[in-house]
């Protein structure tokens, strides 16, 4: 039994303490995006530090545009995973283009655990700079980044193991210097649990939080695993106002990879998409207008609700018989763009499936009014027109 347990904290400290980690720091320039490398010398960590920042595509052909910045702690070599996953949300409309600001380490247990360990499931007496090096972060990083690039009040931190255990600190230590926090199998076995502790502490005493976490785990057993559950249920269990939680587990997925698995969910999920989706349409159309303020203050962007992503949200309610909210949902689109043709041609249908022949009718007609010959559907508005004056004289 002392022989396992000596094998198991032995491959612990190994596992958890291995450079790989770190993850290589890798400075390749992903295809299409330029790239950037600051070095200075810190004041608060009294030492040279080096960030590789990546911008967008658009970024020098869009010069008065603005964007979220993704902090991604452990290196450049996280870059190019984050690039192909927020390209292939981009080209769907689900995520803004971002900068990516990827902070290459010096001693890495010293900065990003909060807590000296002092568990023998580990490196005793590493860790507990965790506060200087937020400080770092909050007073000398990120005005750097803001005075040398165009961002807007949006950012992201995104590490794993350790790294992910400091992203969670950050939320509890400045709630409001990140929006979003992502933690890929973070390392919260850390110093008998103390990360899960501090947390379950803050969340239990927070009343409201506007913001957002990830976390996941993959094959994980043992302390890590018991201590990772933990944090899980008591983050799922307590309902803070405005925070958005999401979590993964992955069978069979290495430590080492649950960045690798989670980061499509980690980001599909915190970034709002251009079509809002059905379930977050409440009784009051309201939540429309909520919803593209929300994803305006994400994107960086002022985006009023776009006249087909709100039909598509009607055209969902027709779907489903809910006929008057259907129409509810038409005449908001209408009071944003007045002068639409598919606006105005919406209402008409939704009043149609409705039973209110008379409303559909004038609706149409106020559509043909606006349209002409050029526009593609010009046929189905004058059909749909004269079948609704026959049903009308019919009535």
């Amino acid at each position: 039994m002392r022989l396992l347990t000596a094998v198991f904290i032995c491959s612990l400290f190994i596992f958890y303490s291995s450079s790989t980690l770190a993850e290589p720091d890798l400075k390749q320039q992903t295809i299409g995006y330029p790239q950037h490398t600051h070095t200075f010398k810190s004041a608060v960590l009294n030492e040279e530090r080096t960030v590789v920042v990546q911008l967008p595509k658009s970024y020098q052909s869009e010069p008065n545009k603005v964007y979220p910045v993704i902090y991604r702690l452990d290196g450049a070599g996280n870059i190019p995973l984050i690039s192909a996953v927020m390209d292939r949300l981009q080209n769907n409309n689900r995520a803004p283009e971002v900068i990516i600001v990827a902070i290459e380490n010096t001693n890495r247990l010293r900065d990003l655990y909060p807590t000296v360990n002092k568990e023998p499931q580990g490196p005793v007496g590493e860790g507990g700079g965790a506060a200087k090096f937020l400080a770092f972060i909050e007073q000398e990083l990120m005005p750097l980044i803001n005075k040398s690039y165009r961002t807007h009040n949006f950012n992201v931190i995104a590490g794993g193991s350790a790294a992910g255990v400091f992203a969670l600190y950050t939320m509890q230590a400045n709630p409001e210097l990140f929006q979003a926090h992502i933690a890929y199998s973070p390392a919260v076995w850390w110093n008998y649990g103390a990360p899960v502790k501090a947390t379950k502490s803050f969340i239990a005493k927070t009343k409201e939080l506007n913001s957002y976490v990830y976390i996941n785990i993959g094959e994980e057993a043992g302390i890590m695993r018991e201590r990772y559950d933990e944090l899980q249920q008591a983050m799922q269990s307590h309902k803070v106002r405005e925070l958005r939680f999401f979590s993964d587990a992955f069978d069979g997925v290495s430590h080492n990879l649950t960045s690798v698995a989670g980061a499509f969910n980690a980001y599909h999920n915190l970034f709002l998409p251009k079509q809002m989706p059905i379930s977050d349409l409440t009784d009051d159309v309201a939540s429309i207008y909520a919803y593209y303020q929300n994803l305006s203050q994400q994107w960086g962007e002022q985006i009023s609700p776009p006249d087909r992503a709100v039909r598509l949200l009607g055209y969902n309610l027709t779907d489903s018989k809910q006929f008057a909210r259907a129409i509810e949902v038409f005449k908001y689109n209408i009071e944003n763009h007045p002068q639409s043709v598919d606006a105005l041609s919406a209402l008409s249908y939704g009043y149609e499936m409705q039973g209110n022949t008379r409303q559909a009718l004038k609706h149409m007609e106020s559509a043909l009014t606006i349209a002409d010959d050029s526009y593609p559907y010009i046929n189905y508005l004058k059909e749909t027109k004269a079948r609704l004056q026959v049903e009308l004289s019919k009535s």
